[in-house]
């Protein structure tokens, strides 16, 4: 987190069924955007995650996920409001030819699914205000995937906003054969455990700050969506009010990741000696 007031150092520690994860940084005490809190976020999620990649290579596994692997790119990805904010960020930044091309690929993109009848359905799903479950969401879900679009991030099969890629696909990592990726519909893969769920703390962190829904934007309309609600980029709090209730959320969920994993939880919260 990053600001230009004054800030305080917190020195954070978090237990996850893998393992405790830990990490120092500086909190603004004056008001913060909430997109502030994405690059911790993601950090404590990087650390988690290589837990349970420590924990697989000890029982045998290894993790066959490699650069330039993009099965899973022709997946749907949802990203929550402050990821989304985050990634047209971070698109702004680039070099303008390279967003020239990455609009490109959107407007292909836009243009095949609004073929395939889809676009007007993921374009209601981001601007929706109603909790929507995994059950409504499998069909689209299936639906994207059958047209095995490749992400408009992609050129040449590599990520071209790796640095800024969404939590959803940061947290998919597999250990059966990366080839069986390219038919998930019929080979079922093995993948990893995720502990510390980033996008939906991030979703339920937006949802507490602006009074609403946590929202489920699909990748392919993040930035559209962004752009049409660019007044509400500033949403936010006191740095370290943002911190605290982001940590209350990323801790109900791990409780409920204990619970599911039938671990016995830690006892407290995470700490901020």
């Amino acid at each position: 987190m990053s600001g230009t007031t004054s800030t305080e150092r917190c020195d954070l520690a978090l237990s996850t069924p893998a393992g405790r994860i830990t990490t120092s940084i500086e909190v603004p005490t004056g008001f913060v955007p909430v997109t502030a809190i994405v690059p911790l976020g993601r950090e404590l999620a990087a650390q988690a995650q290589q837990l349970e990649i420590d924990a697989a290579t000890q029982e045998g596994r290894q993790v066959s996920c490699r650069q330039g692997c993009a099965a899973c790119c022709r997946m749907l990805v949802p990203l929550s409001a402050p990821e989304a904010f985050h990634l047209s960020d971070a698109v702004t930044r680039l070099p303008e030819a390279a967003r020239a091309r990455i609009h490109e690929r959107l407007e292909h993109t836009r243009a095949a699914l609004e073929t395939a009848g889809l676009l007007p359905g993921l374009q209601a799903l981001a601007e929706t205000t109603h909790p929507v479950s995994d059950e409504e969401l499998e069909p689209t879900n299936r639906a994207y995937y059958a047209l095995r679009l490749p992400c408009p991030f992609l050129e040449a099969d590599r990520c071209t906003v790796y640095d800024h890629r969404p939590s959803a696909c940061r947290d998919l990592l597999v250990t059966s054969p990366a080839e069986w990726c390219n038919d998930l519909e019929h080979q079922p893969v093995n993948t990893l455990p995720v502990s510390v769920r980033v996008s939906t703390a991030l979703g339920l962190l937006w949802a507490s700050l602006r009074q609403e829904a946590p929202r489920l934007i699909p990748l392919p309309v993040a930035l559209e969506w962004a752009h049409r609600h660019a007044p509400e980029r500033a949403t936010g709090s006191k740095g370290t009010d943002l911190l605290d209730t982001f940590l209350d959320k990323l801790w109900r969920l791990l409780s409920q990741e204990f619970a599911a994993r039938q671990v016995p939880p830690a006892s407290a919260p995470p700490s901020q000696p």
